[in-house]
């Protein structure tokens, strides 16, 4: 049985089967043929045309063309055709309209009840979606998972309402004429069915509707899928196998309705009946398509089973069958969803030689369009692949310049905008070498570059400690642009407090001064921390003359020194023995009002002490009670210490017990130094009851200060026990000294070495000097 439907508009029309037919005018000599296989375009100016796609026979209800195999009409006069298909007649009205002006085209929409897309999507009325569902395919053709419309429905085995319509008679088909008239609400049927979970569930709905198109079931099925319903899909598609037993095969499920149920199983996710759908279809006798193939490597995909998706694929041409470009995307997708972005390179070479080639896209004029979206498909499956290599446990930074080169030489177009997205996925130490290459990518073909990509670049290179390669991107961003921002100076700056860093504590003073100059020469405003971290090493490598040097140069550049900057300055003047300068440094902090710190008075103590001003320490002894500033080992140390070198083992001894009396608990360092300080004065029992008293506190003294007690014990003939002493300790490792060689720190930082030493002008002098 066949059935019309008609769909709103703002012009009246008609819709038609597309037959094999002849068009008679009553009342006129007009007659159009289109029986032959090669249809003849026909001319109605501009008031109808036939679409050779879609099969479409598209003619006004205005006609007054004239041209050649036009019908001519009246205006006023509605014109009646009667249209042939061999054994039934249908009649066909155009109505008129008044005209306004130029022709007002009022189109008839003639397709196949068969299920035959309409590719032009002429009609775009919804009105077969559910609550919640956009209906986009109002007017019931099939389409499959990935939205591609089935093309030929004369292929599929779908012609029992032909046969059926064929053997009703003429009375059957007037009343049939009269129900093609309705238009058909899908939505308001799917809504009744939605909630259908057996055969007798959707009998008890449709026993009153009569026969529908299958075209309706189908897009309901579709609908079912989108809402998550399968079991209402599958009860529909179980009462039409039912249905194709009374009705002798005339009503059924049919390739469509097939691809429409496993589409609803792809779209709901629910892949437990797949393999009996499909195995169904075998039974029936019912071949499957393109679409078929698409949604079942979608339902592959959706499984986890790449694998067997791609072998389908290939299964799909070995059968015969030409994959539409749903088809290869859909491939691509299974090598994205497999993180094989070397895969999907060479999937989509050979798809390019095999289009560049003409064995694919004849058949298919929408391939001039689609192509261009698989390229830029694979580009953006390629980039997601190496974004999550990076983002990884494992490193994987090779593989992601590897695919990089690849692309490169298959000539697939890259950009900034993918580059700067990979750049941001870089954020472990081993990623350096990715970002600096993207970095350079971007840098030479385009000439603008994102300043928060730069700094991303800048950041990372100073994790993996890179600070040479991230300063030469901040000199790059003075050169090039885009002009740096704060954020760009502070990770600079952070960069260079790095280095700054491992030189105080190397005391590699030199390198220290040569970041200084470098930072000064590209405009980085050095702070008191830039300048401390110098001094600092200046004074732990014991270059009381260097450091004077830098106080000096941050003195006359505006810099304002801290109690940090000044207790570096003492302790250089300290361990160089200049003590009156030493003086004069602490005398002329006091007066600019800076408060001491404990490390400046231990300083201070300690060159009193070294000068035999015991009166002096005691004060300020007393001066750090006062403010309250906490007395520990490490001053009374330093006061022991000096009292040593300057051998006045009596005050050394002296202050030990001012300390014991503080009830400060002495340390290895308190004992060793005391003990030297004795032996060498001549004074071993002391020295020996000093030891013994150091392991009674559970200390363990180094190996020098027992042979200093032994030593001392011999040469002036004490009586002592080397028992109670007890063994020999273990040597204990060397102090390592101050490096003075770069070649260990160069290493370290990534910095260049210097092949020439520094000179009292590049130590000291300012740096607009060294630049003229």
């Amino acid at each position: 049985m066949q059935a019309l439907s008609i769909w709103p508009s703002k012009i009246d029309f008609r819709v038609v089967p597309k037959l094999d037919m002849e068009v008679s005018q009553v009342g006129s000599s007009c007659i159009l043929s289109t029986s032959t296989v090669r249809r003849k375009r026909w001319g109605f100016g501009d008031s109808g045309c036939q679409c050779r796609k879609s099969g479409l026979i598209l003619v006004s209800s205005c006609l007054t063309g004239r041209k050649s195999g036009a019908c001519s009409g009246s205006s006023q006069s509605d014109m009646k055709y009667r249209v042939f298909d061999g054994c039934s007649e249908i009649d066909v009205y155009f109505f008129s309209e008044p005209k306004k002006g130029r022709f007002r085209a009022c189109v008839a929409l003639a397709w196949t009840l068969e299920g035959q897309a309409i590719e032009n999507q002429l009609v775009k009325e919804d009105s077969v979606s559910l609550d919640g569902i956009s209906g986009k395919n109002g007017s019931c053709d099939n389409v499959d998972g990935n939205g591609n419309e089935e093309v030929d429905s004369r292929e599929n085995g779908n012609e029992g309402l032909d046969s059926s319509a064929k053997e009703k008679g003429s009375e059957n088909r007037k009343v049939g004429k009269e129900k093609k008239k309705e238009r058909i609400d899908v939505r308001l049927l799917a809504g009744s069915l939605r909630l259908a979970r057996t055969v007798e569930d959707v009998e008890e709905v449709l026993k009153e509707r009569g026969e529908l198109p299958l075209q309706v079931f189908s897009t309901i099925i579709r609908a079912f899928g989108k809402e998550k319903r399968l079991e209402s899909a599958i009860a529909l598609v179980q009462w039409l196998k039912g249905k194709k037993k009374h009705t002798n095969g005339s009503i059924g499920p049919n390739l469509f309705i097939y691809n429409s149920l496993l589409g609803a199983m792809k779209e709901s996710e629910q892949f437990e009946e797949v393999e009996k759908v499909v195995n169904e279809m075998a039974t029936e006798g019912v071949i499957p398509n393109v679409v078929t193939y698409n949604i079942l490597i979608g339902i592959y995909i959706g499984q986890g089973k790449e694998v067997e998706a791609l072998n389908l694929f290939e299964e799909m041409q070995k059968k015969g069958l030409s994959p539409s470009p749903a088809s290869y995307s859909t491939a691509l997708l299974a090598y994205r969803r497999m993180e094989d972005g070397f895969g999907a390179l060479k999937f989509f070479v050979e798809l390019r030689e095999k289009y560049q080639n003409g064995c694919i896209g004849k058949d298919r004029e929408d391939w001039e369009t689609e192509f261009p979206k698989l390229e830029d498909f694979t580009v953006r499956i390629c980039y997601q692949v190496m974004r999550g290599w990076l983002v990884n446990s494992g490193n994987l930074s090779t593989n992601v310049l590897k695919l990089l080169t690849e692309m490169d030489r298959v000539g697939l177009p890259t950009g900034r905008s993918e580059y700067e997205r990979l750049v941001w996925a870089c954020t472990r130490e081993e990623h350096y070498i990715v970002a600096k290459e993207l970095y350079t990518r971007i840098r030479e073909g385009d000439s603008e570059i994102s300043l928060s990509v730069c700094n991303h670049v800048i950041w990372l290179m100073g994790k993996a400690k890179k600070w040479w390669a991230a300063l030469e991107i901040y000199e790059e961003l003075l050169d090039k642009g885009p002009k740096p921002n704060h954020m760009s100076y502070e990770l600079v700056v952070s960069h260079f407090n790095i280095l700054l860093t491992a030189a105080r504590r190397r005391g590699i003073w030199k390198w220290g001064v040569q970041l200084l100059n470098k930072m000064e020469e590209k405009g980085l405003k050095l702070g008191s921390r830039e300048w401390n971290a110098v001094l600092l090493a200046c004074s732990k490598a014991s270059e009381t003359s260097a450091a004077v040097q830098i106080f000096k140069r941050m003195v006359e550049q505006g810099q304002k020194p801290t109690i940090v900057s000044y207790g570096a300055l003492l302790s250089a003047l300290e361990k160089g023995k200049h003590y009156s300068e030493a003086q004069q440094v602490w005398e002329n902090m006091i007066k600019l009002g800076i408060q001491p710190n404990v490390y400046a008075y231990t300083i201070m103590a300690s060159v009193y002490t070294a000068q035999g001003k015991m009166d002096t320490v005691d004060s300020i002894i007393r001066e750090m009670v006062l403010s309250r500033i906490e007395l520990t080992v490490i001053t009374y140390n330093a006061i022991i210490s000096a009292c040593a070198q300057s051998n006045m083992s009596g005050t050394a001894y002296e202050w030990f017990q001012k300390m014991k009396a503080q009830r400060i608990s002495p340390n290895e360092v308190t004992y060793e130094t005391l003990i030297e300080a004795l032996t060498n004065d001549g004074k071993p029992k002391l020295a020996y009851d000093l030891y013994l008293r150091a392991r009674n506190e559970g200390l363990n003294l180094s190996s020098k200060a027992y042979d200093s007690v032994i030593h001392s014990a011999e040469i002036y003939g004490a009586t002592i026990d080397v028992d109670i002493l007890g063994p020999r300790p273990q040597e204990k490792k060397k102090f390592v000294p101050i490096r003075k060689n770069l070649s260990e720190f160069c290493n370290l930082a990534d910095v260049p070495r210097r092949s020439k030493p520094f000179v009292q002008k590049e130590l000291y002098a300012r740096q607009t000097d060294q630049n003229s």
